[in-house]
């Protein structure tokens, strides 16, 4: 058992995002399971393994409360420790793809890496931090965070393919999801062009849709190329706050394809290539 588990964490990180093939031919696999599952499987109390997709480092934590998610808390100091290095230092709330080891099952989660609220475990954490999983909800809303589930789907290792099913107005919106978690996979999936993505997305500190008029979906199904008005209000490195009101373009090869984002234009129509 050791050996097979020591197996899947080098399939899982370190073959550069490929896991998800190697995963699939041993006995482990990522559930994607519902929040009322995981509710009841991960109780008040209990204490699991969070492992962080992108780096691979891993933590313990201690569910301490939540109704709609898991309100969690690393359980010593050296689990804060790690859980702080993963966000460079400096806690955030920006989303992270993970995956919760307990037991033999690993199931594909999400979560931020801000300290917020009460704590009450001896861990140098200055309150709790939140986990979600498929079909929770935050404390303001009845629906699922967008960067949320992006971030369930990325650790199962199903995000291409529920970009590939997107309609247009989704995929745009994970595709600005993508650039404020400054996550290079989502918006490498969604992108046209293959770009270096880390010089762009280290200066969006924040973006936002303001506004995106929609049309049905339905009537969009033979269409093979898309320009949709939106407004964009960013937050960039050393420039400060900026609102875009323009067109982002889209396109797909054939209509059985997945939509596209014209990156190389709207990047550069907002001064960020």
């Amino acid at each position: 058992m050791k050996r097979k588990t020591i197996f899947l964490l080098f399939i899982l990180f370190l073959l550069n995002g490929q896991w998800v093939h190697g995963a699939a031919d041993i006995s482990y696999q990522i559930e994607m399971l519902p929040w009322k599952k995981v509710n009841l499987l991960l109780p008040k109390y209990s204490k699991f393994t969070v492992i962080d997709v992108e780096t691979g480092k891993k933590f313990k934590v201690q569910r301490r409360a939540g109704s709609h998610h898991a309100d969690v808390q690393p359980i010593t100091s050296k689990d804060t420790k790690i859980m702080k290095s993963i966000y460079g230092g400096k806690w955030s709330w920006k989303r992270r793809a993970i995956i919760v080891m307990h037991k033999d099952q690993w199931i594909a989660a999400s979560m931020h890496g801000m300290p917020h609220g009460g704590g009450a475990l001896k861990n140098n954490f200055p309150g709790h931090f939140c986990i979600h999983f498929l079909g929770s909800t935050t404390h303001r809303t009845d629906n699922m965070d967008l960067s949320h589930m992006l971030m369930i789907y990325k650790a199962s290792g199903k995000l291409e393919g529920y970009i590939a099913k997107a309609n247009p107005y989704e995929v745009v919106e994970a595709y600005i999801a993508g650039l404020k978690q400054q996550d290079s996979r989502i918006t490498s999936f969604i992108s046209l062009q293959r770009l270096t993505w880390q010089p762009i997305l280290k200066n969006i500190e924040n973006v936002r849709i303001s506004r995106m008029p929609l049309l049905p979906a339905e009537d969009l199904t033979n269409e093979i190329s898309i320009d949709i008005p939106i407004e964009v209000d960013w937050f960039i490195k050393n420039r400060g706050a900026q609102r875009f009101k323009g067109e982002i373009h889209l396109v797909r090869f054939s209509t059985m394809e997945g939509w596209k984002v014209d990156s190389t234009s709207f990047l550069k129509e907002n001064n960020l290539q």
